[in-house]
């Protein structure tokens, strides 16, 4: 009998150690839900929302971490150059870097897209113990409709839910810092990306729901510090709107870094290959290091 009862212990503990969360290794594919996710109307992979680990060469407690968000007009994601490329260069800067496969429209509309972000944020804040991460250095970069998402996650977030039975959602999803790369911000003005507020919104979208999504007018003053990357030359998604998402920063008091670069087409991702516009990489590793979100 109490053989009986150790080997029901052992078999307890075992069935606990297998539900801890593992160290996370290199190009690892991490399910943000381990079930369906909320709302899932399928079960192929676009139905699947995931985050792919990207590590620096060296990882020690306390690493900053940061989530990926790629664009595609919120219809594709651009996971190479506005993902793995983008991961490989902040692994440069000793961050850790985790790319967002994020549901996509039309198939999948708000608020999927936003919830898929902010429990990714919830997933890096929740292990961080685990996973060597500082809760406190968890940021968004987004590109393009990324851009967007990054932005709604810097300016929609909660403390998480404490009574909850799921330790993820029992943090928060506030991010301690956003990157935005030409960003689409404006859901209403005549300048926003029309694609992506389709795709996102619908043909006919609620329009006090697409004056909230609008970053313009969504910054709060717990927003956190951003850094933006434009093109003057960028016709589809117009530089207008960094331009007011910037001053919609300084005017509630956050900290924030704009670049418009005169040359360059939309969708550049980190420019490596254009010697006018590479320097924006140069320019928000200085930025990180002055915020002290990396080291010097």
């Amino acid at each position: 009998m109490r053989l009986a009862i150790i080997l029901a212990l052992v078999a307890v503990e075992g069935l606990q150690a297998q539900q801890l969360p593992l160290p996370i290794t290199d190009e690892q594919v991490i399910r943000l839900w381990g079930g369906a996710a909320p709302g899932a109307l399928g079960t192929d992979d676009s139905d699947v929302p995931t985050l792919t680990v990207y590590l620096p060469r060296s990882i020690v407690a306390g690493t900053p971490a940061m989530i990926v968000f790629p664009g595609g007009g919120y219809r594709a994601l651009a996971s190479n150059h506005e993902g793995r490329q983008v991961a490989n260069f902040l692994n440069s800067l000793g961050i850790a870097a985790f790319v967002l496969r994020y549901r996509l429209g039309p198939r999948y509309q708000h608020p999927i897209e936003l919830g898929d972000a902010q429990r990714a944020i919830r997933m890096l804040r929740s292990h961080a113990a685990d996973w060597s991460l500082d809760p406190d250095r968890i940021g968004v970069m987004g590109f393009s409709a990324g851009g967007h998402l990054a932005m709604t996650a810097s300016t929609w977030f909660d403390s998480g839910n404490s009574r909850s039975d799921d330790i993820v959602e029992r943090s928060g999803s506030r991010p301690d810092i956003a990157v935005l790369a030409y960003p689409v911000i404006s859901m209403t003005e005549p300048w926003t990306h029309a694609g992506s507020k389709t795709n996102l919104l619908g043909p006919t979208p609620d329009p006090s729901l697409a004056q909230r999504l609008s970053g313009e007018r969504a910054v709060r003053q717990d927003t956190p510090a951003t850094f933006i990357f434009h093109t003057n030359e960028d016709s589809a998604v117009p530089a207008e709107n960094s331009l007011y998402y910037f001053l919609a920063l300084r005017e509630a008091g956050v900290p924030a870094e704009m670049h418009v670069f005169e040359k360059g087409p939309h969708g550049v991702g980190l420019a490596n290959d254009d010697p006018s516009l590479a320097p924006w990489s140069t320019l928000l590793a200085n930025w990180l290091r002055g915020r002290g979100f990396i080291s010097e």
